[in-house]
């Protein structure tokens, strides 16, 4: 999809946007796959009304793309344009224990900035790739903790109301690997309380974190994260383990041979390799152990 109407063009300009034309997704997303549309980064929130507005005016559909960390994009042209934020500077700050952050912000770097004024919590997603928007949207976590214990406040463009708001942590329903955002919102900025903790020891948090991280997960190849939830009660990567399915592959698209939750890309693989790939592992699982696994990762189809 191509934002291409000379008065589309036009007001874009007039709020700020950033036009990217024919921009490849492969080169957006962590697992290195995805078609090509344009990609419009947003320098200012407060136009984000405005600019849904006119691509509506001119029907043109998009899609909302964070750091693109946990994502399967479909192969070819795509049939919408890519909405991003831009990062501001500064793009966290800090007031006693609550850190301002915008939803830009890449998770890792907020999780070490904020360990070096002595504040923590958040040590087990230091290594989970992407925005913190991203994190916020599906409530990430490891190691026995969650992003969402720490939210007080998320600015957020609410799509169905058509405007930005700000939401308590309380209106906000946050589980395991789900939260209470619908998936047309667009994360814009949050504000977490963090338990003041000297950087010493956060800073031997996170050496435990990465440690246990680089000897379970493939950290070198193109993977979006956890394919699959796990069941209650149960692991995924296990079943699938289990069933000797680590190495299995659909072209260029493969089970990690170090962690079976994890696919990757292992050269040029499409979106029709990986998802032909899910539906084969799931249709294994549920047939030896009677679970259908659903998905974690986000597909978004052409």
């Amino acid at each position: 999809m191509r934002a291409e109407h000379p008065k589309l063009e036009a007001g874009l300009a007039a709020l700020g946007i950033d036009v990217r034309s024919g921009t490849s997704l492969s080169e957006l997303t962590s697992l290195g796959i995805g078609g090509t549309t344009d990609l419009l980064r947003i320098t200012k929130h407060d136009s984000i009304p405005e600019l849904i507005g006119l691509l509506e005016h001119h029907d043109i559909p998009y899609k909302f793309l964070g750091g693109g960390s946990n994502l399967l994009v479909g192969d070819g042209e795509l049939p919408w344009v890519i909405l991003q934020l831009a990062k501001p500077d500064p793009e966290i700050v800090l007031e006693g224990n609550f850190a301002h952050v915008d939803a830009a912000a890449d998770l890792g770097r907020t999780v070490t900035f904020c360990a070096k004024h002595d504040l923590g919590g958040m040590e087990g997603l230091i290594g989970v790739p992407g925005t913190v928007g991203g994190a916020l949207r599906m409530n990430a976590g490891a190691y026995g903790m969650q992003i969402g214990s720490y939210v007080r406040k998320v600015k957020l463009y609410r799509a169905a109301e058509r405007k930005i708001e700000i939401l308590s942590g309380e209106q906000i329903s946050f589980e395991y690997r789900h939260t209470s955002f619908q998936p047309d919102d667009m994360m814009l900025a949050v504000t977490l309380e963090l338990p003041s903790k000297p950087f010493k020891e956060i800073l031997q948090g996170i050496r435990i974190c990465n440690e246990k991280r680089r000897s379970s997960q493939p950290l070198g190849q193109k993977s979006a994260g956890c394919i699959f939830k796990n069941p209650p009660g149960a692991s995924a990567g296990r079943m699938i383990d289990e069933l000797g399915l680590k190495g299995l592959s659909v072209g260029d698209a493969k089970v990690s041979d170090r962690h079976a939750n994890f696919f990757v890309n292992a050269g040029q693989a499409s979106a029709k390799d990986m998802l032909a790939l899910i539906s084969d592992v799931r249709g294994r699982v549920e047939n030896a152990f009677g679970v259908k696994l659903e998905n974690e990762v986000v597909v978004w189809n052409a």
